[in-house]
């Protein structure tokens, strides 16, 4: 089966192209433009301005670890209510210093959201204007998204091994 992009999105990723060189693909009749981590907020600005999409409504990102170059994929999934239409744009960001520009003068949106991947991903949003954890509490050490961040362990409690594991289970003290 074959799915064609819609013909709403064409005219726009066409315009991303010539703007910005994006590059894309479909998925799912999803359309997913890649752009680099210095042209997002012009891009979201011509998305927002030109093309009505006006409303940002996901921020997230992706940690494709152990690969480093990218590591991450910062994912804006746009929304047009006026045209009824939907793109996405993925920012691909190295692993080793991940920053991307603020999209907070933008979309106001994105300053929780930022916010977020900063806490549970530790990407960097250049200029944002509150860089503050918002997720963990502060002093915690790492990024509990990252597929590096290590996990902690506790043997599930059965019938079968009921005391084996009591004995060595930590319990509040009295």
């Amino acid at each position: 089966m074959v799915i064609i992009m819609d013909k709403k999105l064409e005219p726009i990723v066409k315009d991303l192209q010539d703007k910005f060189n994006v590059t894309y693909e479909e998925h799912r009749g999803e359309v997913h433009c890649f752009v680099k981590p210095e042209q997002i907020v012009e891009a979201l600005t011509l998305l927002r301005d030109k093309h009505q999409f006006e409303l940002l409504s996901a921020l997230t990102a992706v940690d494709y670890y152990p690969q480093n170059n990218p590591r991450f994929h910062v994912i804006y999934q746009l929304t047009s209510l006026e045209k009824i239409a939907f793109i996405q744009l993925r920012v691909p960001v190295n692993g080793d210093n991940p920053k991307v520009p603020t999209g907070t003068g933008v979309y106001d949106t994105c300053n929780w959201r930022e916010r977020e991947l900063m806490d549970m991903f530790g990407i960097e949003f250049e200029n944002h204007p509150d860089p503050r954890r918002i997720l963990m509490p502060e002093g915690t050490e790492g990024h509990p998204l990252r597929k590096d961040f290590p996990l902690g362990y506790e043997e599930p409690q059965f019938t079968f091994n009921f005391e084996d594991i009591d004995v060595r289970k930590p319990y509040a003290k009295e």
